[in-house]
């Protein structure tokens, strides 16, 4: 009995060591999309010397783990199709689909998930179902050690209502819009971070003309210096914090419940209290009373409270209905049953500033909804201050955008992936120096393409969207400037494709919610670029322009140059020796005329050279022109 025992645990050792001798990368798993029209690899770790057999599509391929435990098997060409399945030695991958495969990048607007876009997309949403659109969304990491060979974790997901929730609005938008025109399954990798610059997303090398970017990788290469850093910033954070709790006087006389009002101030909202009380960081209480029908305690509710700088806490009738803790995302509040009551409700939220101008975004709605009934909340609002902190709140070193390392953990572990294309929304994060960021997106680009050992995959670009107040004068600006870098690199490096969002922005919002445009418009580069189909992808492409006495006429790449006729805005005009100053602009034909009864000896022009220029010009296809310059080409 005792040796049937040995026998019986030696033999289900040896088992278990056989069943976990093969290990596959996060990327290669159930549901993957793989790209259709390439050799394809297929790879994970095993023990040394381990045998692996990759079976698919009643075919079967070999080979044989190194001394690393590292192996690799190539697979022909695959039609589009599925679904299929393979199996790798005793395990078995289900519902593999073959179709495009693209990486989305960049920062927050690439980023930004469909929940964020819900009234806009509401229908688009409840509606989502589509088993041929599937995602995989790339863990945030970052790592500046070296690069990662794998993801920490990770899956593919299909659409549904649901799932549909957390994957890129644009990056969604492009999948479904090449889907129906190219009737074959689509995967996006989404691998980006909110608030990354460009040199984030580059390795080592390809930074070797920017030493002072790799000075600053090698210097978080350090782990006890990245926890000291974290530690000490959440040690002040915490303190500044408690230190405002302890001295807001609104917090501890719980204003939340408090019915008196009698000595609170007045302000409008939207708007900012600082215009009453001067600048000042710290905690803000703002109340506001709306008077609702028989039967509300059996309703469930919306509250739209637009956008609020910085942080917020709400409450409806003493109850907390919900917070934000920074100033970007738009305060959409659930309101379950029996918050809300018959006759006179309350609504009362603290405000906390910690830098700026504390404020309700303008432009923004703000309202209570129920039934599909609105209650408007603008105007009239009760404040009074909670406390006013004599600094401001600590800043963040924000460690993870750094040099080099999120592509150490989240761009290098996909290389081994054959992919269609890239899409790439980036930007905000680099219009502090924006001079430098062709160079390094030029640099990056061709890193990027060398690493999948593809020269012609096709990167395309969303150049930024207009952003910010209008300015009254034609002055230079970091976002102008930016832009025409994403112009030039589309223009200059081989198989990019730019989609302008120039007239999709919100002066009021970094994140603007039309997002299925700028998806549409990638999906048109992708169609010209990566499959060669003969279309307009583009509005019109500045290619020349001559002097005609007082006036410049400006010429247009062929093809795009089907201007809509009529008067245009947007148009600045130089004089030699002197600066830009508005300009009148009309097209003729499929050229533009450009003057201004002042300037006698123009010498160049700019079009939409703003953070939110207000131009008009656009092609028969309904495309709009990139914002340009005649001073570069």
């Amino acid at each position: 009995m005792k040796n049937r025992t040995l026998y019986l645990l030696f033999f289900l050792a040896v088992f278990c060591s056989f069943q976990a001798k093969v290990r596959l990368p996060a990327l290669v798993s159930d549901g993957m999309i793989l790209q259709r029209n390439q050799d394809l690899k297929i790879w994970g770790y095993a023990d040394a010397g381990e045998k692996i057999t990759v079976k698919l599509i009643n075919k079967t391929y070999t080979t044989t783990a190194d001394k690393n435990g590292n192996w690799m098997v190539t697979l022909p060409k695959l039609n589009a199709g599925g679904p299929y399945r393979m199996t790798i030695n005793e395990i078995t991958l289900k519902d593999i689909l073959v179709g495009d495969v693209w990486v989305a990048s960049g920062q927050s607007n690439m980023e930004l998930p469909m929940r964020r876009l819900k009234p806009l997309y509401e229908n688009e949403i409840k509606n989502a179902n589509n088993q041929n659109i599937r995602f995989f969304t790339v863990p945030q990491k970052y790592n500046f050690k070296t690069p990662q060979n794998d993801l920490d974790g990770g899956k593919w997901e299909s659409t549904n209502p649901q799932t549909i929730l957390n994957f890129s609005g644009v990056a969604y938008f492009f999948a479904k819009q090449l889907n129906e025109k190219n009737k074959v399954p689509v995967g996006i990798i989404h691998a980006s971070l909110g608030g990354s610059p460009v040199q984030a997303w580059m390795d080592e090398k390809s930074l070797q003309k920017y030493p002072e970017y790799l000075s600053e990788a090698e210097k978080w290469k350090n782990d006890d210096l990245i926890k000291s850093t974290e530690s000490e910033e959440q040690s002040l954070s915490k303190a500044w914090y408690a230190e405002l709790d302890q001295s807001d006087i609104g917090l501890n006389q719980h204003w939340e419940k408090e019915n008196d009002v009698s000595g609170w101030k007045t302000m409008l909202v939207p708007g900012s209290w600082e215009d009453q009380e001067g600048s000042f960081d710290g905690s803000v209480w703002l109340r506001k009373e709306i008077i609702l029908p028989k039967g509300t305690d059996q309703k469930t509710a919306f509250l739209n409270l637009g956008r609020i700088k910085d942080a917020d806490v709400t409450y409806i009738n003493g109850i907390k209905v919900g917070n934000v803790t920074y100033e970007y995302p738009p305060r959409w509040y659930e309101i379950p049953k029996g918050v809300l009551k018959e006759g006179k409700n309350t609504i009362t939220v603290r405000v906390i500033n910690g830098s700026g101008k504390g404020q309700f975004i303008a432009d923004k709605p703000y309202y209570l909804e129920i039934d599909g009934q609105k209650t408007d909340l603008k105007g009239e609002w009760k404040y009074k201050t909670g406390a006013k902190m004599e600094r401001m709140a600590p800043g963040q070193t924000f460690i993870r955008w750094k040099p080099v390392g999120l592509y150490n953990a989240m761009i290098n572990p996909l290389i081994h992936y054959k992919i269609k294309g890239f899409i790439w929304y980036q930007g905000e994060s680099n219009t502090g120096k924006p001079k430098e960021y062709g160079d390094l997106l030029s640099t990056m680009i061709s890193d990027w393409r060398s690493k999948w050992n593809k020269n012609d995959l096709p990167f395309l670009i969303v150049q930024l969207a207009n952003f910010m107040e209008k300015k009254d004068q034609p002055l230079d600006s970091g976002w102008a400037e930016l832009r025409e870098q994403q112009r030039q690199v589309s223009l200059h490096v081989p198989f990019t494709g730019l989609a302008v969002a120039i007239d999709l922005g919100e002066w009021n919002d970094i994140h603007p919610l039309n997002k299925k445009t700028v998806g549409d418009r990638l999906a048109l580069q992708a169609q010209k670029i990566g499959e060669g189909k003969k279309i307009i992808a583009d509005g019109p492409v500045y290619q020349s322009m001559k002097k005609e006495g007082n006036t410049i006429i400006i010429s247009f790449r062929p093809g795009t140059d089907d201007l809509v006729q009529g008067g245009l805005k947007g148009f600045a005009i130089k004089q030699k020796d002197g600066r830009y100053q508005w300009a009148k602009a009309k097209t003729k034909g499929n050229k533009v005329i450009v003057w201004n009864d002042q300037i006698t000896d123009p010498v160049h022009v700019r079009y939409d050279w703003a953070d939110n220029p207000d131009g008009n010009l656009k092609n028969t296809s309904g495309l709009p022109a990139s914002p340009f310059t005649t001073e570069k080409n």
